[in-house]
């Protein structure tokens, strides 16, 4: 897949600098919101149980304020660890959080980890630097994701693994739905498809990519509260004032429009497709003269990145 054919999210409400500065005033209260991370990153852990991986590096992409990091600690104790956030508040809480257990760790020998700020697409690490590279629910944030996934498989090593899970494109549609009774501008994160995510993964060179979804469903008492957890779990930009009705205004016929969709129990749903992903990076295909080999498919495709 070519860099210019793959999807891309149209949303100019969700760029780079506007995620930073979300996520910058969102750290403070992260762990009021940090419910839904928790109980992926569980459900994303369990398949490591049947991989048999013993990294001695390992990344967190996206690690938010650290929760991960702490739990690879007693998964890999001697795995070196490193946090990687586009949010310097994250990222600085994610380090907080690794030196309050700092007695644990010297107790237990166990090495450190560290911590970074940098994009997703431009990470600033060694070629091969990490035999596992993790990602909870991080990738959908990012507006070209097929710029990211190359990243990760440069900074793995051969025989490294790619693990990662993020929202799908179904994640908020009812929100959306009662958005687009409001107006029709971006107030929800468009996420890409898995299908589009497992063929960004083969174009990247990894072999056979394995994904799959689940949907979860929260449900709430009242547009209040939905609208609240919609803000603490992650974007919901409200647009500026056009064709002369005001925010308050707005937020009135979408709590109408919300209203409009209870079930019968009297509860609002909301859905969160989760998308999970795993791959391995091989050893490059090389002929004696040590040239690397490129499949014929792939050719279409822009060949593997280098």
């Amino acid at each position: 897949m070519k860099p210019s054919d793959a999807p891309q999210n149209p949303s100019p409400a969700f760029s780079a600098r506007f995620l930073r500065t979300a996520f910058d005033r969102r750290a403070s209260k992260w762990p009021d919101a940090d419910f839904l991370m928790r109980e992926v990153a569980s459900r994303l852990a369990s398949r490591l149980d049947y991989i048999k991986l013993k990294p001695k590096r390992l990344l967190d992409a996206g690690c938010g304020t650290g929760n991960d990091l702490l739990g690879f600690g007693e998964r890999y104790p001697d795995a070196y660890r490193v946090g990687l956030d586009a949010s310097y508040a994250m990222a600085r809480s994610a380090a907080a959080a690794g030196a309050t257990t700092g007695w644990r760790r010297l107790l237990r020998s166990a090495p450190p980890y560290g911590v970074v700020q940098a994009d997703f697409a431009a990470l600033p690490f060694a070629p091969r630097s990490f035999d596992l590279v993790w990602s909870n629910l991080a990738l959908h944030w990012y507006r070209e994701p097929h710029r990211v996934i190359p990243e990760w498989h440069r900074v793995l090593s051969t025989d490294g693994l790619l693990m990662f899970s993020a929202y799908g494109p179904d994640t908020l549609r009812e929100l959306r739905a009662a958005w687009a009774e409001v107006d029709d501008l971006p107030h929800a994160l468009e996420p890409t498809d898995m299908h589009d995510l497992g063929d960004m993964m083969v174009a990247s060179g990894f072999d056979t990519p394995v994904t799959d979804m689940e949907r979860l469903t929260l449900t709430f008492e009242s547009p209040d509260t939905l609208l609240r957890d919609v803000r603490l779990l992650g974007v919901n930009p409200l647009p500026e004032r056009r064709q002369g009705l005001t925010g308050r205004t707005r937020l009135a016929a979408l709590r109408a429009a919300l209203d409009r969709q209870r079930d019968r129990d009297g509860t609002i749903s909301l859905t969160f497709e989760l998308v999970y992903g795993h791959a391995w990076k091989i050893p490059e295909k090389t002929d004696a003269a040590g040239n690397a080999v490129v499949r014929i498919q792939d050719i279409g495709r822009g060949g593997r990145p280098r």
